[in-house]
């Protein structure tokens, strides 16, 4: 059976573990629309104001706060999958140089080398995947890359422009730390 929010919310120990990851299910009030989408189900957000949507499809859009939306994952479960494998996945997709996936690759490695509590998080995400009795994904960056690729839906903001693609066109190369990291 699938993974659900509800499966969270009875286990808050989980949903706290997951607010160490950037995330909540408290849902905000929508600030954008998705266009053939009356009452999008808005299903968390994150620290930095972006809002997480499950849609019709099952599928869940990220809309960021900076005018950004794209699909990041086929399912909540996958989403949760993503969170816990690569905390930083919005890093990856701003360090995607435009949407290149051996790009993400690096910027995957490069962030993942550079975390300052590696046994504290590690910990945290298998406490999580017992706990869901969650399956380590194959390819989180593959899988975030496949999905983002393959977005079609349209966001607007409130006044009524577009949003653009998650994907960044920075690299890592263009962040010292990240270049280093590496190297």
């Amino acid at each position: 059976m699938p993974l659900s929010r509800e499966d969270l919310t009875a286990k808050g120990d989980v949903v706290a573990r997951l607010g160490g990851f950037d995330i909540s299910f408290a849902p905000d009030e929508p600030w954008f629309t998705i266009d053939g989408i009356d009452s999008p189900r808005q299903i968390g957000s994150d620290g930095s104001g972006g809002a997480f949507v499950l849609l019709p499809s099952q599928n869940v859009l990220y809309v960021s706060s900076e005018g950004r939306a794209g699909i990041i994952a086929e399912s909540f479960e996958a989403l949760i999958q993503l969170v816990v494998a690569r905390p930083y996945w919005l890093d990856i997709l701003k360090f995607s140089a435009g949407g290149d996936l051996l790009e993400m690759r690096r910027a995957a490695d490069a962030l993942e080398a550079t975390l300052d509590d590696e046994d504290e998080i590690n910990e945290a995400r298998e406490d999580i995947r017992r706990c869901l009795d969650l399956a380590e994904p194959d390819d989180p960056v593959g899988a975030l890359y496949e999905a983002v690729a393959a977005s079609d839906a349209i966001v607007r903001a409130t006044d009524g422009s577009p949003f653009t693609t998650l994907f960044n066109r920075f690299s890592i190369d263009n962040h010292p730390m990240l270049r280093n990291a590496a190297a």
